[in-house]
């Protein structure tokens, strides 16, 4: 790309924004020229905003923070100047979202990673090369609600592996019914002052509030239809169970799957490695979208979760399953990678090359 897209962040110092921060920090396409935080942040120096009364520097990735940015002051996000922003990028909320995003899209595109518009019936919910046609709804949403702008939000980080695992099992066989059990890593919950490791300590929580309800729904719109400007869900009937374990960073998800065809495991092994989305050249792709493992002691999130920069979706154990006619499998995807701002990056990156930023 030529032409450098000026971007902001808007909830820039809480964990999600930190991970857009360190994915945009060498961007070859995206310069970050401002942030955006709430009141208690507005007005301070990047480092100063993270800096606790005690000292301590709350910056939670493993990389450092990025030198360009500890510097640059943080705009209240309710006044964000949006003027010269080609791309607002969101890691806020579902409540603030609700606010604030609508008040950036009436301007310029805004890539989301909160859930507040996921399931509206005129926002698209993508992941670049499973429903990359579903951008064409932007121009319905733009054209409806009169936005210059527009609000694009990527999937829960749960679905997200899934939904991807899916795609070309649905393409080969039909699918009927698909169960998941999830074991998702605690970095997925964010921090909490530390009881969150307290209660993960020799530990598995069962439940995550509305995990099963958002996979469920946002899989059947992703894998579902566009037809006259309106998606029509995936007729697959979806139920899971997620859970949280204790692995830092990597969504672990057992899958079973009913086909509406026969599907044998050959068969399925040829349609994950013959699934080669062509990415061009967007600097957040994976070079390998699917990685299909003959060892059945992977995938492991330890030891496979940063492969391809963590954008790379990891399957084994494929197996036959009797008991529903069809297939299972294990899947890993990196929750805080390409389940979001890498993946959030990923698909602005496809909008960019597709006309739509």
């Amino acid at each position: 790309m030529s032409i450098r897209k000026k971007v902001a962040v808007v909830g820039a110092t809480g964990i999600a924004g930190q991970q857009f921060l360190t994915a945009l920090a060498n961007h070859p396409w995206f310069e970050v020229v401002r942030f955006a935080g709430s009141p208690r942040s507005a007005g301070k120096r990047y480092e100063d905003a993270l800096r606790a009364p005690n000292g301590q520097i709350g910056w939670w990735q493993p990389e450092p923070i990025p030198e360009k940015f500890r510097n640059m002051m943080i705009e209240s996000a309710p006044e964000l100047n949006l003027d010269g922003i080609d791309i607002v990028f969101t890691a806020i909320d579902s409540d603030a979202a609700k606010e604030l995003e609508p008040l950036y899209a009436k301007k310029v595109p805004v890539i989301s990673t909160a859930s507040a518009f996921r399931m509206e019936d005129d926002v698209p919910l993508l992941i670049p090369g499973v429903n990359t046609s579903h951008s064409s709804m932007i121009r319905a949403q733009q054209k409806k609600r009169g936005w210059k702008g527009f609000i694009v939000p990527i999937p829960n980080c749960t679905t997200y592996g899934m939904a991807c695992t899916l795609a070309p099992l649905q393409k080969a066989f039909g699918l009927k019914t698909v169960i998941m059990t999830s074991m998702q890593a605690t970095s997925g919950a964010g921090r909490n002052g530390g009881v969150l490791a307290l209660d993960m300590l020799d530990n598995l929580v069962p439940y995550i509030p509305k995990e099963e309800e958002k996979v469920q729904i946002e899989t059947q719109k992703i894998l579902g239809a566009l037809k006259d400007d309106r998606f029509v869900p995936a007729p697959f009937a979806v139920s899971c169970t997620c859970t949280r374990v204790p692995v830092t960073d990597g969504h672990t998800e057992t899958v079973f799957i009913a086909t509406e065809r026969p599907a044998t495991v050959e068969a399925a092994i040829a349609a994950f490695k013959e699934y080669k989305p062509d990415f061009g050249d967007l600097p957040s792709a994976p070079k390998n979208f699917f990685t299909v493992h003959d060892d059945p002691f992977h995938p492991q999130p330890r030891i496979d979760r940063d492969q391809d920069g963590g954008m790379s979706t990891h399957i084994g154990r494929i197996r036959e399953e009797k008991a529903l006619g069809g297939l299972k499998y294990v899947l890993l995807s990196h929750n805080t990678k390409a389940g979001a701002a890498k993946g959030a990056l990923l698909v602005a990156e496809n909008l960019c090359v597709t006309g739509y930023i």
